[in-house]
């Protein structure tokens, strides 16, 4: 019985001791609940390594802060090391890493401030109360953890998630920045008015407090979601208008050869006539160059390059290469969607590649470019091969990737580069680099991350 008398005295008086004790299980399971948060809204691949870390790392964090830091600059630092812990351990942009930890925060802090007035008052305590006798704080923990693990099953049955931050482009993620920005000042006020005023504020203000917050909240996912859609639009005008000019061209190309199939098959009916198979095959190499260039116009569509960034870029560099008639040929068995890297850093690779791929062919006498996309699934790898005819035997296929070197006069050297940096960064990735009398080849290698 003195046992009983002893625990339920410790957990209804002041004790700090035992709250110091009760707040490292509690800083593992809210930042565990974060880590979950986030990912399922922004849908952020982790393995459970990733997570392991982030949790650790972030608990630690927050043990420390609320030892030898005061409220409520521990909150920011808190949010601080979340958002770089979350940047280098999760391999994800500052910018989502930003938004990640606020609009989680943000959340969490929603919830808090919904329970908060109304469970001060049911149970007749303070905020001091709250926060020094373990009997009222933990149950007030449990339940805020319980709402966010039902807004967390609520998000993956309803596959409610923001897949679009890495798209928009870097004027719209200044405005979301500043946005965001001002969600971490929302979030500490908030935080100091739950610690210090609650208990003493009447419950219609902290009623409009909190929906306030869940104003801004709404209305930042709203921004977010408008200025998604104004990026998708603007992309999928730009591709329409790449598609539209292919359309023509190809149109153009099959009304040719539609006008002279006859001719066609008469020429090859007198090489067979004449049994001038030496003629024939140069006739049907010749032949097969303008088959590949419809194909190749076949391929250069959005269904089928299911990226608009991607098919943009890939239908600008191509037209480019054949305005200097350099050939190309496209083969495209890739569904962009699955892509295990960033699109950003992929279309980047792309884009250097295909500029140094331009820039050799041209100077050759046999002018040839072969594109390929291509899914590995024996080696469990996504491919991108880039191959081009070139003119210098002698070109270091290591030396090509320090910064400021280059065969090219007026060039930086620092194309290649930027993709060994992209390359160094994800783990998931290789470079090869090889040669031979002909074709100067690029194959990136892109593994799954599981």
């Amino acid at each position: 019985m003195e046992i009983l008398n002893n625990i339920w005295t410790a957990l209804s008086t002041p004790n700090e001791n035992l709250m110091n004790i009760i707040f490292i299980p509690a800083a593992l399971i809210e930042n565990y609940l974060t880590l979950i948060l986030f990912i399922s809204i922004f849908n952020i691949p982790a393995n459970n390594k990733q997570k392991f870390q982030y949790v650790i790392l972030t608990s630690f964090i927050s043990i420390l802060s609320i030892i030898f830091v005061s409220n409520p600059f521990n909150v920011i630092l808190n949010y601080f090391f979340a958002i770089l812990i979350s940047y280098f351990i999760l391999k994800i942009s500052i910018f989502k890493s930003i938004s990640s930890i606020i609009i989680s925060g943000l959340i969490f802090n929603l919830t808090g401030s919904l329970i908060l007035n109304p469970y001060l008052r049911i149970l007749n305590v303070s905020s001091t109360e709250l926060s020094i006798i373990p009997i009222y704080r933990i149950p007030y923990i449990l339940i805020v953890y319980l709402i966010i693990g039902i807004i967390i099953f609520i998000l993956k049955n309803k596959n409610l998630k923001i897949n679009f931050l890495d798209a928009i482009d870097l004027h719209t993620k200044l405005i979301l920045f500043s946005n965001l920005f001002l969600g971490i000042i929302v979030v500490v006020v908030q935080s100091v008015i739950s610690v210090y005023y609650t208990d003493t504020l009447p419950i219609i203000i902290t009623f409009l407090s909190f929906i306030s917050l869940l104003a801004y909240f709404v209305l930042s996912i709203y921004s977010l979601t408008r200025a998604f859609k104004l990026t998708l639009t603007t992309q999928k005008l730009a591709s329409t208008e790449e598609y539209n000019n292919t359309l023509h061209i190809l149109h153009d190309n099959v009304r040719g050869f539609k006008h002279d199939f006859d001719n066609i098959v008469t020429t090859i009916g007198g090489y067979i006539k004449t049994e001038d198979i030496e003629g024939l095959k140069k006739y049907y190499a010749q032949l097969e160059d303008d088959c590949q260039r419809v194909n190749n116009l076949y391929l250069l569509n959005p269904s089928v390059v299911n990226n608009d960034g991607i098919y943009n870029l890939l239908t600008k560099k191509y037209y480019e290469a054949e305005s200097k008639d350099i050939k190309v040929n496209i083969t495209f068995l890739l569904d962009l969607s699955t892509l295990n890297m960033k699109i950003y850093e992929f279309a980047r690779i792309l884009g250097i590649l295909l500029d140094n791929a331009i820039e050799a062919s041209s100077e050759c006498e046999e002018k040839i470019i072969n594109i390929i996309f291509k899914n590995d699934s024996k080696n469990h790898r996504q491919l991108l091969i880039v191959e081009n005819t070139y003119n210098t035997p002698n070109v270091d296929t290591e030396k090509i990737f320090e910064k400021g070197v280059s065969g090219k006069e007026n060039h930086t050297g620092l194309g290649l580069w930027e993709v060994r940096k992209i390359v160094k960064k994800n783990k998931n990735i290789n470079l090869f680099t090889s040669k031979d009398d002909k074709y100067f080849t690029q194959q990136l290698e892109i593994y799954d991350k599981s």
